[in-house]
């Protein structure tokens, strides 16, 4: 999901992509009976930089195929056993596959001349041999998915980093659901890693950083892979992909950020070219991302709850490490829920987050209910649970839930029915109505010069949630 905290940082200044097509010849066949579809993707550089994509079918493959973002392909062509070739136009994104067609080849411009906002970073950014997309803007894949459908995917020109681990001979071995949830990809660039625990990130840096290395950059995200830990009993997955993109003339230490629901998800963050390295050690955005790996996929999407739990966390996370105080923590939570209370005005948590476009007012009104959850989960239960409980739980029933699932895993961790009658109490209120209220009630005082914590009703349920230490941050 995105990162955003100001609108300014929603802003990205990257590249957009031109259109073409390709039909060089590649007689490469699937190496496995098995695998229906094959894609062999290569990197090409002249005559401009992109990606050749060729699709071995056999008698078996799905015949209708369908681009997600059609605009940057207009031409398909289909080559059969004989060597013939025809050139497929595309309608509406979608192609029917005549029969007989053995090969279906296109090429997917990377570079361009024009500059886009936030959809470059899904159709292509990059530099010279260092670039980043996502898949599901170049990849041609079957209209309907059948849940058996097996595929082989290959790279060659140019080191790829990709969603999935290969097998020791480059060969990618997907699900036909790989195809739909594709994440993000980058080809070039250079590697490092981060371990944590038992989990590593793979991580691709796909351009230069004027004051940055490469350690630093990997050892700011290993940060927040391991504050993740102070939500999680261990990180979530035990592999994950993470792409970082300079972007050229930024000072900001990261711009944005997104994580998509790839197997096992995959994460892209924009990060000023310029920056330094203590800038990007106080960043948020890396933490942020990552906490969304903490809950399932919600279905159908809620995104007021899962950008809430990633904003409440990402500010008691940072201080559970150490990496800020518990007031500071605190400071950024009052700062959120005051943008977000301006978003709101008078209206009420259902009508806020009914506007997903009003993300201010969604990211924070999300956020206060996640910390009044924590508390009130911790008060019925005289602390002996937390909301990061209830995560825990929903770790071991599957990879998605939906909203009805989430508040019966919180109904169970509290031990009585708690979801429904707080989220309904929430939702026919204004947003941030008691608010005040309740940062009295945890000791949490806004004063001119910022936020004091002081001993109040529940300064001890505050202290539970943020692992302060009143004598460091009372003062």
């Amino acid at each position: 999901m995105n990162a955003l905290k100001t609108v300014p940082q929603a802003v990205l200044l990257l590249l957009a992509l031109t259109l073409g097509a390709c039909a060089t010849t590649r007689p490469a066949l699937p190496r496995r009976d098995t695998a229906a579809l094959r894609y062999n993707v290569t990197y090409a550089r002249e005559p401009q930089r992109g990606l050749e994509v060729e699709i071995i079918l056999l008698s078996s493959s799905p015949r209708d195929f369908l681009f997600r973002q059609p605009e940057r392909v207009d031409t398909v062509w289909a080559l059969s056993e004989d060597g013939s070739s025809r050139a497929l136009r595309l309608h509406g994104g979608e192609l029917h596959v005549p029969s007989g067609t053995r090969f279906l080849r296109y090429f997917y411009p990377l570079e361009s001349p024009s500059r886009g906002g936030e959809r470059s970073f899904f159709s292509g950014v990059g530099e010279g041999d260092a670039w980043h997309v996502a898949g599901r803007a170049y990849l041609l894949r079957p209209r309907v998915v059948p849940p058996d459908l097996r595929v082989e995917f290959t790279v060659d020109g140019t080191d790829a980093l990709l969603p999935w681990p290969p097998d020791d001979a480059g060969v990618y071995h997907l699900r036909g659901e790989d195809l739909v949830d594709s994440g993000f990809h980058g080809f070039g660039g250079r590697r490092c890693e981060a371990n944590v625990g038992d989990a590593v990130l793979e991580v691709a840096l796909l351009g230069r950083f004027m004051f940055l290395s490469d350690a630093e950059v990997c050892d700011w995200l290993a940060q927040a892979a391991r504050e993740v830990n102070t939500v999680r009993k261990t990180f979530p997955h035990p592999r994950i992909t993470v792409r970082v993109v300079p972007v050229p003339g930024a000072e900001e230490p990261a711009l944005f950020g997104m994580v998509q629901w790839s197997s096992p998800p995959s994460i892209s963050i924009l990060v000023g070219q310029d920056t330094t390295a203590d800038a990007l050690r106080r960043d948020w955005i890396a933490i942020h991302e990552m906490l969304h790996l903490t809950h399932p996929t919600l279905l159908p999407r809620v995104a007021w709850l899962t950008e809430g739990l990633a904003t409440y966390y990402t500010e008691i996370a940072r201080a559970r490490s150490g990496r800020q105080t518990a007031r500071q923590a605190w400071q950024e939570l009052t700062d959120g829920f005051a943008r977000g209370q301006s978003a709101a005005g008078s209206r009420t948590m259902a009508e806020v987050v009914s506007r997903e476009g009003d993300w201010q007012g969604v990211y924070w009104t999300g956020a206060l209910f996640a910390l009044r959850l924590d508390l009130e989960l911790r008060r019925v239960t005289h602390g002996r649970a937390r909301l990061e409980d209830v995560l825990e739980l929903l770790a071991t029933r599957g990879p998605t839930s939906s909203l009805a699932g989430f508040g019966a895993a919180v109904d169970t961790v509290a031990g009585e029915p708690l979801f429904e009658r707080l989220l309904a109490h929430q939702l026919s209120v204004p947003a941030f109505s008691d608010l005040g209220s309740l940062l009295d009630r945890l000791g949490v005082r806004i004063d001119p010069g910022g936020v004091k914590l002081q001993a109040a009703p529940d300064s001890r349920l505050r202290e539970a949630v943020d692992g302060g230490r009143p004598s460091d941050d009372a003062g």
